[in-house]
């Protein structure tokens, strides 16, 4: 309309000129009237990281004044972030952001680039969602606390139990069936009914890996921390999947930051973390893939980032990733990073998420460098509260 307007300018008398400015401030208005009864903080910037709109839950989330904040840089809204290099990514990010002024909160956080193609116009800014899951997530440890997370990990326990044993009996079986081929088979037909083993064994592995991921969603285990060498503990991660990711022809690049701190965390747990990780970015690549794993850190947390040549995520798909049973797959169970984001939370980290369709995929495990409170179940009488001693 203001293009419009300004074509038009010269051709117009003052008075129609006048009409037509009130009626865009009139819009403006409305605009910002249902922006400003949302729950949900609204933050919009330019191309740089200035903050052209925010609106008053944004501004209530971060104990801002808006007259204040709209002069503002949207990287000193975000402790942690490294906005540059999400404005430079051109993709859609989603992460859980922890705050502790004016009050703990934990918020997640979803930006994406703001353009608009079809016009042919490329803005350069971002528009950034905020929800607030702090009563969410005390709400959900209220249920564990009343005993439904018991119920169902009893439950899977037995399903877990019932499966398990006819595995166990059918790999028994085709043991006993591998041997007598050999024995009495001739070496054409053998040769055949060796390869329908083989893959009688792998269904069964998977079935088995499926149980196990099971298990491990529902039911969380308390973990171990002690002091860990990351860098190593990457290492050694690769290592153990280096003849799967060889088996797909997928070139891995460490790099690994020097001078790290030992971190206090669980080494079998975040070993887990990697696999899944690793995994996920293996079976979306297929082969002749590549997967760049890197270290780094500042002053107040560490992190690792696996990035791959993938195939990407949707953007309309990324808020949805960390969703039980939720997955893009054709094969897949939709529980390995739901079982990484309960781990690094577990861990008091936060797990950042973002993908390009068609560019790839790229996962950030943020874990604070000393040792802080761990996300553990709270005491009943503070089961209405969320630990968030963490700083971002």
């Amino acid at each position: 309309m203001i293009d419009r307007l300004i074509e038009r300018l010269d051709k117009l008398e003052p008075e129609e000129v006048q009409r037509l400015v009130l009626k865009i401030v009139q819009e403006k208005g409305f605009l910002e009237k249902v922006f400003e009864v949302l729950r949900e903080g609204v933050v919009v910037t330019g191309p740089r990281g200035s903050i052209h709109y925010i609106n008053q839950a944004a501004c209530d989330f971060f104990g801002l004044d808006p007259k204040e904040a709209i002069r503002g840089e949207v990287g000193t809204l975000f402790p942690g972030l490294d906005w540059e290099k999400v404005a430079a990514s051109g993709g859609v990010v989603n992460r859980d952001l922890v705050v502790r002024y004016p009050e703990p909160r934990l918020l997640n956080f979803y930006v994406a680039p703001f353009d608009n193609r079809e016009a042919g116009e490329d803005l350069g800014g971002h528009v950034i969602i905020l929800r607030d899951r702090t009563r969410t997530v005390a709400r959900q440890r209220q249920e564990i606390e009343s005993g439904k997370l018991e119920a169902v990990t009893s439950l899977a326990a037995g399903v877990a139990h019932e499966i398990g044993n006819p595995l166990n009996s059918l790999n028994i079986h085709l043991q006993v069936v591998e041997r007598k081929i050999k024995k009495r088979a001739d070496p054409g037909l053998a040769r055949e009914l060796l390869d329908s083993l083989e893959v009688a064994r792998g269904e069964i592995k998977r079935l088995d890996g499926i149980v196990e991921k099971f298990l491990n969603a529902v039911r969380p285990v308390r973990p171990n921390p002690q002091p860990t060498d990351l860098n190593a503990l990457i290492e050694e991660a690769m290592t153990f999947l280096g003849p799967e990711i060889a088996d797909r022809r997928i070139a891995v690049t460490l790099d690994l930051a020097e001078g790290l701190p030992l971190l206090h965390v669980d080494p079998d747990q975040m070993k887990q973390v990697f696999h899944n990780l690793v995994r996920n970015s293996c079976q979306a690549m297929g082969s002749d893939g590549g997967i760049v794993v890197r270290t780094g850190g500042s002053d107040k947390s560490v992190f690792v980032t696996f990035a791959d040549s993938g195939p990407g995520v949707p953007a309309d798909q990324v808020s949805r990733v960390f969703e039980p049973y939720y997955t893009t797959k054709k094969t897949g169970s939709g529980l390995g990073l739901l079982i990484v984001h309960r781990i690094v939370h577990d861990h008091g980290g936060e797990v950042e998420f973002r993908s390009r369709e068609g560019v790839g995929t790229e996962v950030t495990v943020h874990l604070p460098r000393a040792e802080k409170l761990m996300r553990f179940l709270p005491a009943k009488s503070e089961a209405a509260v969320i630990d968030v001693d963490v700083e971002t």
